[in-house]
């Protein structure tokens, strides 16, 4: 029998409790290994044992490459807000095709074709059940030509359904108060997306998406917290092909506006644009001021009206044009 690497040696003390498990009583380490072939947490510095026959929670089987483990694995996909059950019904397949991969005979295929009309049908049985599958596949199509990530879909997912349960669908389009909560979404995690981009993808007016917004904020009681123009910094930056100086010159800029409150009630994507024209003139990487203006959704006037009073009130050298 070989020795092993390191010495075990069992206590004959009561169980740890959970936060004494990840340090040791004996040298007060925080290097804890867990062996799973005996199930045991053990301190790596002195060998001590914290506890022992601790229960697998893994799956019963074993696999040795991802083919296997996707094969034999019988967990389904998480649930998630953005689909009108949850993710939490089943889906009759469209491959025609049985467990072992055998293609169906057309008798059996008429029939399958049944049940999955029928199972379609038992899925959105009730109106909230189909506005709420209407809402969710307009809102994936927004949140997709956005390119949003995974969590403001499930944020605005969450809001739509807030609003639902709330009433305030009733009598409003689908597509606006699906507008409206994803701009929420949007703001309350801090992706700079700005309500014109958002209502370039949809086919109602600014005026109600707008409307729609207040509206959420409003019954919801939802906390916005007040748009950031340093979050616009790094996609307007991206998209001019602007070096991390650039960006880091401008959100100084933009930092050093706001201790002086010049910032205040002004639009963040004007006052980024502006920045970032500004820290590129400093970095010698020189951008015009309607290629700013368009990447930022804003118009020339803005960009230098706002240009015009940063470097004024915080008084920039900026060098010979």
């Amino acid at each position: 029998m070989g020795t092993p690497e390191f010495r075990l040696r069992k206590r004959e003390s009561a169980p740890y409790s959970y936060d004494e498990l990840f340090k040791c009583p004996v040298c007060k380490s925080n290097n804890i290994i867990y062996d799973p072939e005996r199930g045991q947490y053990v301190c790596a510095e002195c060998g001590t044992v914290l506890s022992e026959k601790a229960v697998d929670q893994g799956p019963e089987w074993r696999a040795f490459t991802p083919e296997e483990r996707e094969k034999r694995s019988r967990v389904g996909s998480p649930l998630t807000q953005t689909v009108h059950d949850k993710g939490l019904s089943t889906i009759i397949d469209w491959r025609d095709r049985d467990a072992f991969g055998r293609h169906l005979e057309p008798r059996r295929r008429l029939e399958i074709l049944r049940w999955r009309k029928w199972q379609i049908r038992a899925r959105i049985q009730s109106s909230i059940d189909r506005n709420l599958a209407q809402a969710m596949n307009e809102l994936d199509r927004i949140a997709s030509q956005l390119g949003l990530p995974r969590n403001v879909r499930e944020e605005a997912a969450v809001i739509y359904r807030k609003a639902v349960e709330k009433g305030l669908v009733r009598g409003r389009s689908i597509e606006s108060v699906v507008a409206a909560a994803i701009y929420a979404a949007c703001r309350r995690l801090k992706i700079p997306r700005t309500l014109d981009e958002i209502v370039k993808y949809t086919k109602v007016g600014r005026k109600d998406v707008a409307r729609c917004y207040r509206l959420l904020l409003r019954e919801l009681e939802l906390r916005v917290p007040i748009a950031d123009p340093i979050d616009y910094v790094p996609r307007i930056g991206a998209l001019l092909g602007l070096s991390g100086s650039v960006m880091k010159r401008a959100a100084e800029i933009l930092k050093k506006a706001e201790e002086k409150g010049i910032t205040a009630g002004k639009d963040p994507a004007g006052l980024a644009a502006a920045a970032i024209y500004i820290a590129s003139l400093l970095e010698d990487e020189r951008r015009t001021q309607k290629e700013i203006a368009q990447v930022a959704g804003v118009t020339e006037v803005t960009v230098r009206n706002r240009y015009k009073e940063l470097v004024r009130e915080l008084r920039v050298p900026l060098p010979p044009q």
